[in-house]
């Protein structure tokens, strides 16, 4: 099959392409600006975006470039640009693939789009809290919209925070802690979260790729595995082969601090519990993650451990 990826240059991207062409697919890369073979520039995605070039001959789409989630306070201004970017952006492409004739379109959306906490379950009532979650589902809707019209079929992937080969912000933050051993004031957590293994993640999209009843489908993914804080760092440091080093304050002191250093969102995330119910992509399509959440710790490792431990301890921002 000839799939487009958008956002091929991206963390998920540079896990998926390889991965699909492992499958046989044969893939074109959608990037800014084309420098290699395979590569098709589109520039910045928008409502004017002109995908027709890059949509020659395509069989189905994995729309994976987003204007991403960050942590900082929001104005009709950054609002604007991810509505521009997410939905506009998304529903331009989805049109001109149904008029380009392409079958499947699978669009990477987020948890975000359920909320920030809690148990999110298929049945879950939208609650995106912020800009960036308002705006994919936004994409969501209107893409149930285009495949009504046109009869593309859409398959939604909602997954929490992915990990994995070049993750950043806060997760790479926390790595670089526990490398260095520094010691972690996060031992009296007692939350649970859900991840996602990269490694996961582009198995699941290859998944539904091809599986004819994924079409008109939306899917929340994640390792099948809940994981506290604690547990999570325990995990890294087991991977990274250090030792753990896990101080027990009180949460309420942490949010507190948190909240002097303008930092409340994160601290959150640190502290509280989201945990996503991935049965469905399970008991409809027989999939199943092929990574533990200690496998894909692993593989992170593996792959940038070794640069990882002969770097010095310096901080990060």
């Amino acid at each position: 099959m000839k799939v487009l990826v958008t956002g091929a240059g991206g963390f998920v991207g540079k896990g998926l392409v390889p991965c699909l062409e492992r499958q046989g697919h044969v893939v074109v890369r959608a990037v800014r600006a084309a420098r290699e073979d395979g590569e098709v520039s589109i520039g910045e995605i928008g409502p004017d975006t002109d995908w027709r070039a890059a949509l020659d001959g395509v069989e189905a789409v994995v729309h994976l470039a987003a204007r991403v989630h960050v942590m900082q306070a929001e104005d009709s201004s950054s609002r604007q640009a991810f509505h521009q970017v997410n939905t506009a952006g998304t529903l331009n492409l989805a049109r001109q693939a149904a008029l380009a004739g392409v079958r499947r379109l699978v669009f990477l959306s987020s948890i975000k789009v359920l909320g920030e906490e809690g148990v999110l379950t298929a049945s879950s009532l939208p609650r995106p809290a912020d800009a960036y979650g308002q705006s994919k589902w936004a994409a969501e809707q209107g893409l149930h919209a285009v495949a009504m019209e046109t009869g593309l079929e859409v398959v939604i992937l909602r997954p929490p925070l992915v990990y994995g080969p070049g993750v950043g912000a806060n997760f790479a933050r926390l790595m670089h802690w526990v490398r260095c051993g520094i010691p972690l004031p996060l031992g009296g957590v007692r939350n649970r979260r859900s991840l996602l293994a990269l490694g996961n993640l582009v198995d699941a999209v290859g998944w539904v790729l091809r599986h004819p009843a994924a079409a008109g489908r939306t899917y929340l993914l994640s390792d099948g595995e809940d994981v506290s804080t604690p547990d999570l760092i325990r995990g890294l440091a087991r991977a990274l082969s250090r030792p753990v080093r896990l101080l027990a304050v009180p949460p309420f002191l942490l949010r507190g601090l948190g909240n002097l250093l303008g930092r409340r969102a994160e601290i959150d995330r640190l502290l509280g519990s989201l945990v996503v119910d991935a049965s469905a992509i399970r008991s409809e399509l027989g999939w199943s993650p092929p990574l533990t959440l200690a496998a894909g710790l692993d593989v992170l490792v593996a792959r940038e451990g070794g640069m990882e431990r002969s770097h010095s301890c310096h901080p990060i921002s």
